[in-house]
């Protein structure tokens, strides 16, 4: 199984019940939700290697510690991972990224990509898969088969809200990848939305409601 990492933080929980609430509005939900990436980039890039260099400050010289890891590829799944990549780039802005188009076809059920983009530096980055919306896990699996045969030195999957059931799904399905969420909820309803939720978040990004 893969490696699952609950970030449990007073103030990601405290953003998160905003982020439920329905009478949130979209420019608010936005501001929110780049606030919880913030808060979840600063965890995901925990394990990141530094390198020691000499520098010199106002009073004399030192030796100082660097980011080693310069080489990331962001990966939002559109449309809603585009609401957690800013926060992401505010942390790391030496980052390149790439983009994962896909749905959920409403007849057959399937997920049909419709863009794809990665950088060409990918094979030699750490690749950081951001979507708000852990649901069923269908969607993830797809885009992380989809990287993989980009062949990335390795994935990190960021979520800010999961179901159980997609979470058992998606670190069954990548045992090599470790998958980071800020809450789970209990289940999914007729109609596969996570339960209570938050609703879209696609939609309430836009507000295409």
């Amino acid at each position: 199984m893969s490696k699952v990492n609950l970030l449990h933080h007073p103030l990601v929980e405290h953003k998160l019940s905003h982020l439920r609430s329905k009478k949130t509005n979209s420019a608010q939900f936005r501001e929110l939700l780049e606030e919880i990436s913030m808060l979840m980039a600063y965890e995901v890039t925990r394990d990141f290697s530094l390198v020691v260099k000499d520098i010199i400050t106002p009073i004399e010289e030192t030796t100082a510690k660097f980011l080693a890891q310069k080489k990331v590829v962001l990966i939002p799944i559109l449309r809603a991972g585009y609401g957690m990549l800013n926060g992401f780039l505010k942390f790391l802005p030496f980052s390149s990224v790439g983009q994962i188009g896909l749905y959920r076809d409403s007849v057959s059920r399937n997920i049909v990509e419709y863009y794809l983009k990665f950088p060409e530096s990918i094979s030699q980055s750490s690749a950081i898969v951001l979507d708000p919306l852990l649901a069923t896990g269908r969607s993830a699996d797809a885009a992380l088969c989809r990287l993989k045969a980009a062949k990335p030195k390795s994935i990190k999957f960021v979520g800010v809200l999961a179901s159980q059931e997609g979470l058992d799904y998606l670190s069954k399905s990548h045992p090599d990848v470790s998958i980071y969420i800020a809450s789970v909820d209990k289940s999914l309803n007729s109609k596969k939305y996570i339960i209570p939720g938050l609703g879209d978040a696609g939609d309430r990004i836009f507000d295409t409601l």
